[in-house]
């Protein structure tokens, strides 16, 4: 399994990323979440703070290019296998960013992806 960290969490069961949360979850991966008020979504701790959390896998951003900023140096120093923008959070900049540091990018849906076993 792989262990994802979701940026841009919420704790709003009707948006995207409380839904990958949820998802992720019954899929049996791992999950760390940051968003901007701390709570609980399916059982996982959503912090607001850069945590250095350990062996991510994947990142899945929901946050839009703007916000992504300050979290250049904080994603580089997790060093995941890869990043997935999720729709509505392309970056061109970042992209270019994490394939200099040879990190996978991917321009997908988390929900399709986990959806069509290509996750």
């Amino acid at each position: 399994m792989k262990k994802t960290l979701v940026i841009g969490a919420s704790l709003n069961p009707s948006r995207f990323s409380n839904l990958a949360i949820n998802r992720l979850v019954t899929y049996d991966h791992p999950v760390e979440a940051i968003g901007l008020r701390k709570g609980v979504v399916a059982g996982i701790d959503i912090t607001t703070e850069k945590e250095d959390f350990e062996q991510i896998d994947t990142i899945t951003l929901y946050l839009n290019a703007k916000r992504q900023q300050e979290y250049y140096d904080y994603i580089l120093s997790l060093k995941p296998k890869r990043v997935i923008f999720n729709p509505g959070t392309e970056n061109p900049e970042l992209y270019e960013l994490l394939q200099k540091h040879n990190i996978d990018v991917e321009v997908a849906c988390t929900l399709v992806l986990l959806g069509t076993n290509q996750y």
